[in-house]
């Protein structure tokens, strides 16, 4: 079994899920937990092993890894993946992986001329009814796909969640799993025409973002469809939902990783899955890595690259008053 060294950058709480699920794999070993609050990186450090640091340079000067994670808010994607890949390294990197779309092709070009693997954390592509629905839909004609996902405020006053330059919103930040899911299952969106509001979060501290978004979206395929978002259910009683609209007049809801719902009942029915995934999303990444099999990614950074195109596009448009084409990256 190929022993494989991991460091990880950003050890707040979204990394908590990773770092546990790779502590328990055999041949793997936290190396190095770095983060811009030092409580934060020695706390991870103490819990999964590896040293704490507070620059990720250092980091990658002074510890050899086969291995590195990014769990960085958007903004702070600033070229350390970059600096991994040239080093060699193969990158897991948590969603959205950018700000910056250039940010990202130059990424992207680097990951691709190190010939290292890399990952992207949409764990909702390793349900198996994920994959049974897609196949389901892809034998089908889709006139509408349609997703919301509607929230409260992630953190608190003075978090960077809540801000636009920081976050890019609800739809590039949280809902980017929803929009990623149209894609999996409808195909790659050609252009988006948004439109946002802030009107009920205008007692909230700190918060710049839209609390309500609408994006019309125009597929590849020729399907049309939407997504909303909103960050005002502060109290309670969000939620979200994905539908599709296909050949034969039927009605698809999208249930997670159980069956899907159609209407009519009985109308049609959707296979059981068969694929076969490995037990996590991280699992999967390191066993691509040890076995050398790309496949068992089942969204590498290109692909993410691609997601986030699409809410950055979104993002231009409301800005822009416009509709927008979404670049090809």
């Amino acid at each position: 079994m190929q022993q494989l060294r991991v460091g990880y950058v950003g050890t707040g709480g979204n990394a908590q899920g990773h770092l546990r699920r790779l502590s328990t794999i055999e041949g793997v070993s936290i190396v190095a937990c770095c983060d811009v609050v030092e409580e934060r990186a020695r706390a991870a450090a103490e819990q999964f092993g590896g040293r704490p640091y507070t620059d990720w340079r250092r980091m990658m000067d002074e510890v050899e890894m086969e291995v590195c994670y990014f769990s960085l808010p958007p903004f702070a994607h600033e070229g350390a993946e970059i600096a991994a890949v040239e080093r060699g390294i193969h990158i897991f990197v948590e969603k959205p992986v950018v700000m910056d779309l250039e940010l990202g092709i130059r990424t992207k070009e680097a990951i691709e001329k190190a010939g290292v693997l890399s990952s992207v954390g949409y764990q909702s592509r390793y349900q198996p009814w994920n994959h049974a629905l897609r196949d389901f839909l892809v034998q089908r004609t889709i006139g509408m796909a349609v997703a919301e996902r509607w929230g409260g405020i992630a953190g608190g006053p003075h978090h960077w969640w809540r801000v636009m330059e920081k976050s890019g919103g609800m739809l590039h930040e949280q809902a980017t799993h929803q929009l990623d899911l149209l894609r999996f299952f409808a195909g790659e969106i050609a252009e988006v025409y948004k439109k946002e509001a802030l009107r009920i979060n205008v007692d909230q501290e700190n918060h710049t973002i839209p609390d309500a978004e609408v994006v019309i979206l125009e597929f590849a395929s020729g399907a049309i469809g939407y997504i909303t978002t909103s960050s005002a259910l502060i109290h309670g009683g969000g939620g979200s939902r994905i539908e599709f609209i296909v050949e034969g007049h039927l009605r698809v809801r999208h249930q997670g990783n159980q069956p899907p719902l159609i209407a009519p009942e009985g109308a049609a029915t959707v296979d059981p899955p068969t694929v076969q995934l490995p037990e996590s999303i991280d699992h999967a990444f390191i066993e691509a890595i040890r076995t050398n099999r790309p496949e068992l990614i089942q969204s590498d950074y290109a692909d993410g690259l691609r997601t986030c195109a699409v809410t950055l596009a979104a993002n231009q448009s409301a800005r822009e008053g416009r509709p927008i084409r979404v670049p090809t990256v």
